[in-house]
Parts: structure tokens; sequence; C-alpha cells
């Protein structure tokens, strides 16, 4: 397999133990040569960052800073991009530096509503309203944050794009995109793959890509935590899914083939684990039917990982 990175996306857990447990185990049991790290916190960034190089994986560090100001993500990242320039230069080579991540979905101002889920419905239905306005918005964050990043930070910069953001590359090393499949159209999908890779003049990344365990999700591709009612207390699955985790194994193993041939220099699964998605043994509760991870976490046991059937697929398609 031609694929680097051969990545997975990890939001770091609570304790340093776990994390160290779930670092190991991406690197020698799902055999992948890159984390994508995702965090707010810089010490537990930092942290991850560190462990995650001791065992070999090289890093990309995604800030993660969700409905705040802009003023504030681009104060955060200017800490991230100095925290991984101090890991480049201990680590030459393997550390890469994400300036964020959907910013038209994730930060206020370019889709309306006060909080990304409010934004996401806003997205699925009314989005063709405000491509315009995303375009011209988002060109000037992703300018700020870039020259941001080049302050401090030495090595390779790309960004999280999402699918309907049109984004100017020229000023990036790696042209990266979130390109879920969904919908029943796969060939159009194989399409666009190829067309986004024949366009560019960088390499190409597929920085998530995922769906849900449960019949039907592989249709569904980001929109799968959708079939959960968020509002009720606990929340809860709606009527009419069944689990199955062999959708999302065969959504994983044929995408990853498909990037490979494709001439998409390499991917990262979205993502390892969901700690907001426990597995219940009674579905109508059971969110991580619901949710992205390649293992699932028992409920009342957060430290508990159960690989599900897309973990061996993964590890399998990237030892190959």
């Amino acid at each position: 397999m031609g694929l680097q990175p051969r990545g997975i996306s990890y939001v770091p857990a609570s304790t340093p133990d776990v994390v160290r447990g779930d670092l190991r185990a991406i690197a020698e049991e799902l055999h992948c040569d890159t984390v994508m790290l995702i965090e707010s916190d810089p010490e537990r960034h930092r942290a991850a960052a560190e462990y995650a190089l001791q065992l070999g994986l090289d890093v990309w560090i995604r800030p993660s800073v969700e409905d705040r100001p802009h003023r504030e993500l681009l104060e955060r990242l200017a800490g991230t991009a100095a925290m991984a320039e101090e890991l480049r230069q201990r680590y030459p080579g393997r550390v890469t530096l994400l300036v964020g991540n959907e910013f038209s979905l994730t930060t206020p101002g370019m889709l309306p509503g006060p909080r990304v889920f409010v934004r996401v419905q806003v997205l699925v239905r009314w989005r063709r309203f405000f491509d315009r306005r995303i375009t011209r918005k988002l060109g000037v964050l992703l300018k700020a944050a870039l020259a941001i990043a080049r302050e401090s930070f030495h090595g390779p910069v790309s960004y999280a794009a999402g699918y309907w953001e049109q984004v100017d590359w020229s000023g990036f090393d790696v042209v990266g995109v979130n390109f879920y499949r969904f919908g029943t159209d796969a060939a159009a999908y194989e399409k666009q793959l190829r067309e986004l890779v024949d366009r560019s003049d960088k390499p190409v990344v597929i920085t998530e890509f995922g769906c849900g365990s449960f019949v039907g999700a592989d249709r569904r591709g980001p929109g799968s935590f959708l079939i959960v009612n968020w509002f009720a207390t606990p929340p809860r699955v709606r009527e009419g899914y069944q689990r199955d985790e062999a959708t999302q194994a065969a959504y994983l193993g044929e995408l990853i083939d498909l990037y490979d041939a494709s001439g998409v220099q390499g991917c990262f699964v979205f993502t390892y684990a969901m700690q907001d998605f426990p597995h219940w043994s009674d579905p109508v509760f059971d969110l991580d039917m619901a949710g992205f991870g390649v293992v699932k976490i028992p409920v009342n046991e957060p430290d508990r990982r159960q690989p599900k059937e897309s973990f061996a697929v993964v590890a399998r398609k990237y030892s190959a």
C-alpha cells in the first residue's frame, strides 16, 4: 500500500495512562504510521504528541477551538504552532501542523447559528445560499491563520477543509480535505475524488472519513450522529436503526482501497474513540451506533476499549 500517512485521528483521553495505551494500540495494533492529535488543552496536546513521537508515530497537530471568536482561535493557534515547532526541531520531518478544521462550520460568522450543532442543520439544508459568503470570510480567516502558523512553525502546514469549502491552497504545503462518502452514488464520489487529485498541484490527504455502525450508516456518512435524539434525557437512538459494525468496517475498507488507487497521498480515519458516544447493551441508548470510533467504550467504563469490526479491517489494510 502506497498511502502515507496511513493515519487515524485521536482526541487524547482524560488520563495519561489511557492516552499512552491508546497510542500504543494505534501504532502497534492498527499499524498506523501517523496520528492526528485533536486537542483543546495545550499541555495535553504536547504530552500526547511527545509520547506518539517516542512510539515512532509521526504526528499531525490540530488545535480544537469550536464556537469561539476568531481572535481567540488565532491566539490558540499561535501557542499551538510554537509548541509544534519545538517538537519539530527535536523530531525533524515528523510533525505537521493543521491550522484548523472546517472553519465555516466550527467558527461563528460564516453560517447562521450560535453553536456547531445548529450550523450543521443550516449546512445540510441551506448551504447553497451561503456559499459565496463562506468562501469570502473563510479566505480572510485562513490567510490570518496561515500567517500566524508560519511565524513560529517551520514545517509542513495544512488545513482540514470541509468538502464544501473553496480554499486557496497556494500558501499551504498539503491539501487536506474531510471527504466523507454519503448517499448512494459511489461512482460520483470516486469521480469527485479523482478530480480533486487531478486539479491539485500539491499532495492531497483525506483528513477525515468515516461513518457510524448501523445499517445504512454508509449512506449517511458524516451525518451518522443525527440518528440520535440529543434533546432527550438521556439521549437515545431514534426508532428504526439496527446496530451493524460490518457496515462501518466495509465503508472504511473500501475507501482506503479507493484512496490508494486514486493518487491520494494519505488518509486519516475518523476516528479512534469517542468518549461522548458510549456503547450500551440496550440499543435505544447505544450511542456508539452513531459514533465514528473504531473502538467502542462501554458505558460507565470510560477507560476500557473494545475493538469493533472496523478496527480489524483498518489494521489489515494499513499493514498490507
